[in-house]
């Protein structure tokens, strides 16, 4: 693939990520030979444990980037929608990835040669300063996430639980969380009439869909959105 047969919502995604800044010339030398995947929901694609270098461009959709414990618990430290480049760290880190990621909605990325990319960085200091926003940014996205957990609201603190669940427990034809409100509200630190309260909203919001004991999320983004909203429309 190649700069010219990108559509226009490719196009968009590539101008919002922090690659945008780059010369249209140096832009077609960066996606030459860049391949598109179509990442069905609840996917996983990138696995905790593997060493390889990588580099996408999310298209569409929304990716969670995670990481697990020993015990089987996560923690999601990423939620990413179009225009976020999945990979930057690796190209230079040269180390196990502590993290795996998914897509919690159909996702479209565009994959991009880790050593196309690395060699352009190393002979052309504007696309090495593209990197490095990126990467500047990963930092302070991770410090104001680790603040969110610690902060977070009860609406944000619903909003994140439920992506987690929905993610960890797979359900094949939808993402949906099985848990009572009553869980819930444990689950968060707080009370069952909060969490009925904060339910009905998203549920007039057509955000997710309740039941006896289970919540499906019918809009992934608009749920994302909640948990963070300031860093995440800038991911």
């Amino acid at each position: 693939m190649v700069l010219d047969d990108l559509d226009g919502g490719a196009r968009g995604a590539l101008a919002a990520s922090n690659l945008g800044i780059l010369p249209g010339e140096v832009l077609a030398e960066l996606t030459a030979g860049a391949t598109r995947l179509s990442i069905p929901a609840r996917t996983t694609f990138r696995h905790a444990g593997e060493d390889s270098p990588h580099l996408e461009l999310v298209l569409a959709g929304l990716i969670r980037v995670q990481v697990s414990a020993a015990d089987g618990r996560t923690m999601t430290v990423r939620y990413c929608r179009a225009g976020a480049l999945l990979g930057v760290a690796t190209l230079y880190a040269g180390v196990i990835r502590p993290f795996s990621i998914a897509a919690l909605s159909d996702s479209e990325l565009l994959s991009l040669s880790p050593m196309t990319v690395r060699g352009w960085a190393d002979r052309d200091s504007r696309v090495a300063r593209a990197l490095l926003a990126e990467t500047s940014e990963r930092v302070m996205y991770f410090l104001a996430e680790f603040s969110g957990h610690a902060f977070a609201n009860v609406r944000q603190r619903i909003a994140r639980h439920l992506l987690d669940l929905a993610s960890d427990q797979q359900h094949p034809d939808e993402l949906a969380a099985s848990i009572s409100q009553q869980e819930l509200a444990d689950a968060v630190g707080s009370v069952r009439e909060v969490i009925v309260r904060v339910l009905r909203e998203l549920r007039e919001e057509g955000t997710v869909e309740t039941g006896r004991d289970r919540i499906v999320i019918r809009d992934p983004e608009r749920l994302s959105g909640i948990v963070s909203p300031s860093w995440n429309e800038s991911s």
